[in-house]
């Protein structure tokens, strides 16, 4: 049994005024099932992707998902968290009660909302996907872990400042496009490869543009067997959907090797039977623009400290080899911790079904996605089919 994407749906991301995190899960939730052309009855399970950590006083939130229609009541309904890939975390969850014949149809909803939470909190609810007894203490949360992580790579490979640039040009040149993202406008390579007063050092060699955007934002899917989803109005297939899950603490792992990145992409691309090279597009995990520059070396489109050369000569633009990034990505549409995994497959399914508007990567036949959580700890790659 296959389990396939048959609905979904995509608020847009940022902050989101008047919205509570109560409001972007209901609302996602109806509308993907009206995409998918289904009622609250026909729905089996229902999984829940919401990282919190401080961001939301309610805790408790996997009922939420049933606020959106009182059919859902008695459906079970679970929370899953693993860091900033909690999203696919939930996605994978539906994809096992699928394959167990637990469930033949399952409403998977992310949501965060992290606007409403004060600055200095919400560095330190992030710092919480890190190992503290190491990292509790870095300067600047997340963004000083990932800027360590920057450093030692310029000082294994050399100053990558262009590189980085590029790649925040590039994803928010991409996000322009996309309706739902957070910051829709091209910044030009120029204004991300310079310091400057609205482009500031916030941690090492990370700028202001090296860093993703702090969001509100929610995304859904319908998943159903393949059974059901051939008989449904559009079935996207999952070729491969793997985890691996990786030491917390860097210091016990090479971290500029993203080892589990490596991992889960090799046992995903043999699993479907593909290699990158068959891929029309790939989502992946830019929290920071150091993070898609190791990717492209652990997913294997670069030789180990060559990333560079995959942005810089154009392979990875939206008109390359291999695309990155269509969407935007973190950077540009921001990122919603517990929505971002489930967004990831909403935006991949969209480019196989021909939906993507401005955001299209003409012919898109196969699409990967990675989504990590803390410093490539949480690690998941899916790749995606279109059949139907």
């Amino acid at each position: 049994m296959t389990a396939c994407i048959v609905g979904w749906a995509h608020s847009r991301f940022g902050k989101l005024e008047g919205e509570t995190l109560e409001s972007l899960i209901t609302g996602v939730a109806r509308q993907a099932l009206e995409h998918a052309g289904i009622g609250p009855q026909d729905v089996d399970e229902i999984v829940l992707g919401h990282f919190n950590a401080g961001f939301s006083a309610q805790d408790f939130t996997a009922s939420l998902v049933l606020q959106a229609d009182d059919r859902l009541r008695f459906k079970p309904a679970t929370r899953v968290e693993n860091a900033c890939a909690t999203g696919s975390a939930a996605v994978r969850q539906g994809i096992r009660a699928i394959d167990a014949r637990a469930a033949r149809i399952v409403l998977v909803v992310g949501a965060e909302q992290m606007t409403t939470t004060p600055g200095p909190e919400v560095g330190r609810n992030l710092l919480r996907a890190s190992y503290l007894p190491e990292d509790g203490d870095t300067p600047a949360g997340f963004a000083g872990v990932f800027g360590k992580i920057a450093q030692a790579y310029f000082q294994r490979y050399g100053d990558q400042s262009d590189a980085l640039a590029a790649i925040a040009a590039k994803n928010h040149r991409n996000g322009v496009e996309n309706p739902y993202a957070q910051m829709r406008k091209d910044l030009g390579y120029d204004f991300c490869r310079q310091e400057s007063e609205k482009n500031p050092f916030v941690a090492g060699p990370l700028k202001r543009t090296d860093c993703s955007l702090v969001s509100d934002g929610a995304a859904a899917l319908v998943l159903a067997d393949s059974d059901t989803a051939l008989r449904m109005r559009r079935a996207v297939a999952f070729r491969a959907n793997e985890h691996v899950q990786d030491f917390l603490p860097m210091s016990k792992r090479d971290i500029l090797q993203f080892e589990g990145c490596e991992a889960a992409w090799g046992r995903a691309l043999a699993k479907a039977g593909v290699t990158l090279d068959d891929l029309s597009f790939v989502e992946t995990h830019d929290c920071f623009t150091i993070a898609e520059l190791i990717e492209y070396e652990a997913m294997g489109l670069a030789r180990r400290g060559e990333g560079a050369a995959a942005v810089l000569d154009g392979v990875t633009q939206k008109g390359g080899r291999l695309p990155v990034n269509p969407s935007g990505g973190l950077k540009a549409k921001g990122h919603p911790i517990g929505a971002t995994g489930v967004s990831m497959h909403v935006l991949t399914s969209m480019q196989l079904a021909g939906e993507a508007g401005g955001m299209q990567i003409e012919g898109a036949k196969l699409g990967g996605i990675f989504n990590m959580g803390g410093a490539a700890v949480a690690n998941y790659v899916s790749i995606l089919d279109r059949i139907r």
